[in-house]
């Protein structure tokens, strides 16, 4: 965009400078889940947004800070950032090529672990408010930024930052947290997410391991959970829970005629997995209704006894199972695990626990929103072609408990590519990705100032 061109030359000019706020960023550990460096990273965050003259909160939740920055004038729209400055752990640490938190750069790659998920966005984004400062002197809109100190810990307790701070939602829209670019060079862009029912299932027996003989008289709890998950879902990737499907909202004609334009790079993203075909051996529009407007119900992970290297002949005591049900509109977490205890106890396994670690309801923007409008209108423009459209990610996030329960649209799009590993080893962003994207959010700002909207704030 011409009109930019200064802006897009300063951003070039410094971007050693911004690249090295990323690297800080990501060499710092931020592991929420393990309670570690959450409060040194939410004080970087801070430290980072006074460098934009920001008014900044430590928003206090039931576990992780959020970080609560403003920038506002008498401008008459504002646009908020949704990110978060939580990551994964880095496990296991042996295959990855460079040290997680080393964030060093090889061969034009950034890799660290949150790079991608989500600290490359979230430095794009500061660096683009700073580089048009600099540049303009002014931003065209009013900038908030709502940086979630416990998104890959379910933000179960992120809402309570707008207990603590209510003037959060008041915004005409949200740039969301992540986004990609496809194999061909187009941004992906998302208009919303999936919801999300994270459990996990627990069976008891003894109440001590015992040795294996003892399996000819006692019950193995590894066995009735097994037993019980084979219940929940059929080889046609169907969940057999009663009810489960009642409230899924099927697309409409447009979400429909999106779909269809939606390229999804079939063999790009096989050839990249080493796998021959997707489940079912779907392909097409069937593959993509199915990744985008079906929900799931996932095993993530199991554990009983013993799992070491050789052998313990072991009756294990206990089992458990972590399962994630995503989830689509209209679907209700918590109608779902009221489903899930009624058919576990009609298929005999009233013994079996259910314990909830989170739930979160999906969220949808309507493509024909202002912001949306412009996203897919610019991106289209600054990337040189038609951007990747999906009516909603299949991943999660507070979405709705943050933006689509108010009527506020969410647009989501970011600097990481097909390979960028996110919660896997070696997690990357390719470095001439980050630059771009630190003048798309610039252009995204500009243009979207242009728009005759008024505050939408439900």
């Amino acid at each position: 965009m011409t009109g930019l061109k200064d802006l897009y030359e300063y951003i070039d000019q410094h971007r050693d400078q911004y690249i090295s706020w990323l690297q800080e960023g990501c060499r710092q550990p931020s592991v929420s889940t393990q309670f570690r460096g959450i409060d040194e990273m939410a004080a970087m965050v801070e430290g980072y947004l006074l460098k934009l003259n920001a008014e900044v909160q430590i928003v206090p939740t039931g576990r992780h800070p959020v970080v609560y920055g403003k920038i506002l004038s008498d401008k008459e729209k504002t646009l908020s950032f949704y990110n978060h400055y939580d990551v994964q752990p880095e496990d296991p640490i042996e295959l990855w090529d460079y040290p997680p938190f080393g964030a060093e750069i090889h061969d034009g790659k950034l890799f660290a672990r949150g790079v991608a998920d989500n600290k490359g966005n979230l430095f794009a984004r500061i660096a683009a408010i700073h580089a048009y400062q600099q540049v303009y002197g002014e931003l065209p809109v009013n900038i908030k930024f709502f940086v979630d100190g416990e998104e890959e810990f379910g933000s179960i307790y992120t809402h309570h930052a707008i207990e603590n701070a209510p003037d959060i939602i008041e915004t005409d829209g949200y740039i969301w947290e992540s986004g990609y670019k496809t194999p061909d060079g187009a941004l992906s862009i998302r208009l919303g997410l999936k919801g999300m029912l994270y459990i996990e299932l627990r069976a008891k027996g003894a109440n001590t391991d015992l040795h294996s003989s003892n399996a000819a008289i006692i019950e193995n709890p590894a066995w009735r959970l097994v037993w019980a998950l084979n219940t929940l879902k059929g080889t046609d990737e169907r969940v057999k829970i009663e009810g489960f499907y009642d409230r899924v909202d099927q697309p409409s004609e447009l979400e429909k005629q999106m779909l269809a334009n939606m390229p999804l790079h079939e063999k790009e993203m096989l050839k990249n997995l080493e796998l021959e075909s997707f489940l079912l051996n779907l392909d097409g529009d069937e593959l993509k209704e199915k990744f985008i407007f079906q929900p799931t119900c996932t095993i993530c992970g199991i554990y009983s006894g013993y799992t070491g290297e050789g052998s313990k002949t072991v009756l294990p005591s206990e089992a458990k199972v972590k399962i994630d049900f995503r989830l689509v509109p209209d679907q209700d977490p918590d109608e779902i695990i009221v489903l899930l205890r009624k058919h576990l106890d009609k298929h005999g396994f009233e013994d079996i626990t259910i314990h909830k670690i989170s739930g979160k309801k999906a969220a949808k923007t309507d493509p024909g929103d202002p912001l949306a409008k412009v996203a897919i209108k610019e991106a289209e423009k600054f990337y040189g072609k038609p951007p990747q459209i999906f009516s909603m990610s299949p991943g999660t996030g507070p979405m709705y408990k943050l933006a689509a329960q108010y009527n506020i649209p969410a647009v989501s799009f970011g600097v990481g590519y097909e390979d960028s590993r996110i919660h896997a080893p070696n997690e990357n962003i390719r470095i001439e990705d980050f630059i771009e994207g630190i003048k798309f959010i610039c252009t995204v700002m500009h243009e979207y100032s242009l728009v005759n909207k008024g505050i939408s704030v439900g």
